[in-house]
C-alpha cells in the first residue's frame, strides 16, 4: 500500500534552510524529532516551529545553535531556554489564526513532520490525539514525513488523512507520550468551587488541563446535560461523560459531540478517545473560531492567568517582558463565551505566587503582555471569591478585585494602584 523507509532515510528530506512543522502535544513524532537532531553535524539553519510538544526537544539544545533555531507559536517547559540561550523566538499568534500562517503563505513550509495510527483497509490513517494547525501544514508542505504508530488512536473529525498525501513513511509501536496531574491543592479546590456554581445546567465548557480545571470537574457530578467545546481536555472528563453529565445535548456547535482539537493525559484517555465517535477532533480554526463559539448557548470559558491587575487586565503569556508561554485560546474563548447567549467568560488563579507574591497587583510588570484586554474579561476568580467586573467603572472592579486578593496584601495593593493615579 505503501513505501516503508528506514527512520535515517526519512529525515534525509530535510535539507538546511529548511521550515519544518512538527504536529503538536502528545502526538509529536519523538522518533522523528530525534532522528533529525541527530543529523545537525549535516545541518544548517533548519527553522523547527510548532506549538508545546511532549517529550524531548534535542533539537533545541543549544549546542545545536548552528543547526537549528525553535520558532514556538506557543512556549513548553522543554524549548523555554531557547529565548534566553539565543536559538529561539516566539511567534504571537491566536491559535485559531495558526493554520492561516500556512494557508496564506505567511510561513512557507518545506516540511511536516506528523504522527498518524496505520491506514485502514481503504488507506486512511488518522492524527490521533493533535489536530490543531497540522492539516493545514500537511497541505501546504512541499515534503510530508509520517511516523506511522500502531498505538496511535484512531479519532473521529478531521484528522482523516489518506496515506497518498504522505510522502514518507516510518513505522514503529511506541506509546504515546502521557501526562498525570497532580491532585488539586487547598487552594485550587477552593477555586474550584467558586467556579463550578458559576456553571448552570445546559452549559458547554472549554477549560485546559492542569489542577484548576480538574478541581472544576470534580466539582460537577451532579451537573446536568453540560457540553464540552474546548481546544483541548484531559482525563478529568471521562467520568463525567460516562455518567451523562457532559452530553452535549443541548450545543448549539455539533450537538451531541465533544468538540476538541487535542489531548493530553494518560493511556486510559487514549484508549477512551480511540474509535469513540463522541470524540470529535477538528482543527483549531474551527475548533477557536469566535463565531462558531458564540453559537453554543451558556458558553463558559474557564482560563489562568500569571497575574491580573485591579483594572482586569489579564497577562498570560510572560513573567514581565520574559515569554514564558503564549496567547494559545485564550482570547478565542474568552471572546465566544462573552458573546453567547447567557455565557460566562472566567480567568482563574490562586491570589498568591508559591512565594507568597500577589497575583493581583497595581499594574501589571513592565513589559508583561496583555493576552486578554480589561474591555474583555467578565469573571476573575482565587480562592477568596469571584469579582464580577463585566459592565464595571474603573473604580469598581478596583474594589472587587482587591477584596478576593490575598489579605495580606489588600491594603498595598488597593494603596499602590491610587498611588499611581
Amino acid at each position: 500500500m505503501y513505501k516503508v523507509v528506514s527512520i535515517e532515510d526519512a529525515v534525509k528530506a530535510i535539507k538546511s534552510n529548511d521550515r519544518v512543522y512538527i504536529q503538536a502535544a502528545a502526538a509529536a513524532p519523538q522518533l522523528l524529532m530525534k532522528a533529525m537532531a541527530d543529523r545537525f553535524e549535516e545541518l544548517r539553519n533548519v527553522e523547527v516551529c510548532h506549538l508545546h510538544v511532549e517529550g524531548e526537544a534535542p533539537y533545541a539544545n543549544p549546542e545545536l545553535r548552528d543547526s537549528f533555531h525553535v520558532n514556538s507559536f506557543f512556549i513548553g517547559n522543554n524549548v523555554r531556554h531557547t529565548l534566553t540561550e539565543g536559538n529561539g523566538s516566539y511567534t504571537p499568534v491566536f491559535l485559531s489564526e495558526l493554520p492561516l500562517l500556512f494557508k496564506r503563505n505567511i510561513l512557507p513550509l518545506d516540511v511536516a513532520l506528523i504522527h498518524v495510527s496505520v491506514p485502514d483497509k481503504h488507506g486512511y490513517c488518522s492524527l490521533g490525539v493533535s489536530i490543531e494547525a497540522t492539516l493545514a501544514a500537511i497541505d501546504n508542505a512541499k515534503i510530508v514525513i509520517a511516523q506511522v504508530n500502531e498505538q496511535m488512536p484512531r479519532t473521529h473529525g478531521d484528522g482523516i488523512i489518506h496515506y497518498t498525501e504522505i510522502d514518507l513513511f516510518v513505522e514503529c509501536n511506541e506509546p504515546i507520550p502521557t501526562h498525570i496531574y497532580g491532585k488539586p491543592s487547598l487552594v485550587e479546590g477552593k477555586i474550584g468551587d467558586f467556579i463550578a456554581n458559576l456553571i448552570e445546567d445546559k452549559s458547554t465548557l472549554q477549560m485546559g488541563v492542569g489542577n484548576i480545571p480538574n478541581a472544576v470537574l470534580s466539582r460537577l457530578t451532579n451537573h446536568k446535560d453540560l457540553g464540552l467545546h474546548t481546544e483541548m481536555f484531559s482525563d478529568g472528563v471521562i467520568d463525567l461523560i460516562l455518567s451523562d453529565v457532559i452530553n452535549g445535548n443541548y450545543k448549539s456547535i455539533n450537538p451531541g459531540r465533544a468538540l476538541t482539537t487535542f489531548v493530553v493525559g494518560t493511556k486510559r484517555l487514549y484508549d477512551y478517545i480511540d474509535d469513540n465517535p463522541f470524540i470529535e477532533m477538528r482543527a483549531s480554526d474551527y475548533v477557536n473560531d469566535v463565531s462558531i463559539i458564540k453559537q453554543n448557548p451558556r458558553m463558559v470559558a474557564i482560563n489562568s492567568a500569571i497575574e491580573v491587575d485591579v483594572t482586569g487586565q489579564v497577562c498570560a503569556d510572560s513573567l514581565g517582558a520574559k515569554m514564558y508561554s503564549g496567547v494559545g485560546g485564550q482570547m478565542d474563548y474568552i471572546r465566544g463565551a462573552s458573546l453567547s447567549e447567557g455565557g460566562k467568560a472566567i480567568i482563574a488563579l490562586p491570589s498568591i505566587t508559591k512565594k507568597g507574591i500577589s497575583r493581583i497587583v497595581p499594574s501589571l510588570k513592565s513589559g508583561a503582555g496583555v493576552v486578554t484586554t480589561r474591555s474583555h474579561v467578565h469573571y476573575v476568580v482565587t480562592e477568596y471569591g469571584v469579582a464580577n467586573l463585566y459592565g464595571k467603572t474603573i473604580k469598581d472592579r478596583v474594589k472587587a478585585l482587591v477584596d478576593i486578593a490575598h489579605p495580606n496584601h489588600r491594603e498595598s495593593i488597593d494603596k499602590a494602584y491610587f498611588d499611581l493615579i
